[in-house]
């Protein structure tokens, strides 16, 4: 397989899990007329969610029992750190100059004084973190997101977000740039990317699957206004959910 396509499947595999939820979706639909294919999706979803309990959810448990906190942290704040190339070249094509030049001083100060980014020396000196990918560009621009999707592994999306991923995995270098080990550099890049962010969102993704009649349509909605609140340059309410 060439590096750019093994790469690809990395980063996609990266991007997906940590949306994915731990119980079976009821049968029922809710005719929302932005989600035409909401059959299909719950299929989808019900696999993503067998794929999370039985893989992603034991695994995560796992790493936070065995690894101490300031190494997960550590863990966090390298692979966090290699994903700003790519959230400082969606903040140039939004025409975001303070977020633009927060993402590169994040880089360079993380890169250099923070050891290669594994602590987060930038935070410390105020430089703020923040996401940004060529999905969000796209609605920035005013692209629409189309037909609400649920993808295998990388869960909720819509055509928009789905194109989006693959102009990202182009936009980072890791996906050009090729040395003796970098194909294992990559696979390990994204398990961790995986078993990290599922750690860091075990309890909250408990609490939702609690407080939710239809998981399905719970996390729907909330992926929407996700979206909406990152295009929007806001960030999502999670301290005060719908009640479904």
């Amino acid at each position: 397989m060439a590096p750019k396509f093994r790469n690809l499947a990395v980063a996609l595999l990266a991007l997906g899990i940590a949306g994915c939820a731990t119980t079976t979706p009821t049968s029922q639909t809710s005719q929302d007329p932005n989600d035409p294919y909401e059959s299909t999706n719950r299929q989808v979803f019900e696999f993503n969610m067998k794929v999370d309990k039985y893989v992603a959810l034991p695994v995560a448990k796992a790493y936070v029992d065995v690894v101490p906190g300031f190494a997960r942290d550590g863990i966090h704040n390298f692979i966090a750190n290699l994903d700003v190339p790519v959230t400082f070249g969606n903040d140039v094509l939004q025409g975001a100059a303070d977020h633009a030049a927060d993402s590169f001083g994040r880089f360079l100060i993380n890169s250099t004084f923070g050891i290669g980014g594994l602590i987060d020396v930038a935070a410390k000196v105020g430089v703020r973190e923040h996401e940004s990918d060529f999905g969000e560009t796209l609605g920035v621009w005013g692209v629409g997101p189309g037909p609400y999707l649920v993808l295998p592994v990388l869960g909720p999306s819509d055509p928009r977000d789905a194109f989006g991923y693959g102009v990202d995995i182009a936009m980072d270098p890791s996906t050009w740039i090729t040395w003796r080990s970098s194909t294992y550099f990559l696979l390990g890049r994204g398990v961790m990317k995986i078993v990290d962010e599922r750690a860091r969102n075990i309890d909250t993704l408990n609490e939702i699957e609690r407080t939710s009649v239809d998981l399905y349509a719970t996390m729907r909605s909330l992926y929407r206004q996700h979206r909406e609140a990152e295009i929007h340059g806001g960030k999502p309410d999670l301290e005060n959910l719908p009640n479904f």
